[in-house]
């Protein structure tokens, strides 16, 4: 959660101003990552508007962040327990210097993380944005649970076996990136993030490392 404990009032304003009025977007480009602390925000900011002009919904897969351009996808993974999820940037934050990220509940939830409010994550970016992305969430494409990327076909098939007496729609998907071959075991096809969060959450119930990504 966005908590500034430890830090003065007036401080808090004051670094909140700062970094609304003056946004310092970096360059950005596919593959980039960095590492450090996540934090979470929920009830106390649903509804409200963010930086991009979006209304915050704390059931849609988003983040905030003080420098990737709006629209960018990341690819969260919490390093305590190897869960990971794709969001989206829509806000400007978290404002206290040594965290990194600021995830929506959603997402702290498939995280692991709404217990603890902190976790030490990998930030990847998954997408970058062309323009201004700033349309609400959900308009764009459709959504999909992956369980698990092998070099192997055969070990994405074997897991498909092991799934596809209680989740029919499983499928191996084969990826290319640069010199090198993935076969991804995903599940569903959703018309919405609401729908494969749901979704995560049973299969994270089984042990599976779950990410929530568009279809694409």
């Amino acid at each position: 959660m966005r908590i500034w404990r430890g830090a003065s009032f007036l401080g808090m304003i004051c670094c909140l101003v700062a970094s609304c009025a003056h946004p310092s977007v970096r360059p950005v480009s596919f593959g980039a990552g960095e590492t450090g602390l996540a934090s979470w925000y929920g009830p106390e900011f649903h509804g409200r508007r963010t930086s991009s002009g979006q209304i915050y919904d704390m059931y849609q897969l988003t983040a905030a962040h003080r420098e990737l351009p709006l629209g960018t996808w990341v690819m969260v993974t919490n390093l305590n327990n190897g869960r990971s999820v794709e969001v989206r940037v829509n806000d400007r934050g978290p404002f206290v210097r040594d965290r990194i990220l600021d995830v929506s509940y959603a997402a702290a939830k498939l995280l692991g993380m709404i217990g603890s409010g902190l976790a030490l994550v990998r930030v990847v970016v998954s997408h970058v944005p062309a323009g201004d992305e700033t349309e609400p969430i959900g308009l764009k494409g459709r959504y999909t649970v992956q369980v698990g990327s092998f070099a192997s076909e055969e070990n994405a098939k074997s897991l498909k076996r092991e799934l596809v007496a209680s989740f029919p729609d499983v499928e191996v998907v084969r990826r290319t990136i640069g010199v090198d071959t993935f076969f991804r075991v995903r599940i569903g096809d959703f018309a919405g993030p609401s729908e494969a969060v749901a979704m995560a959450e049973r299969l994270a119930a089984r042990g599976l490392n779950v990410i929530i990504m568009e279809r694409n």
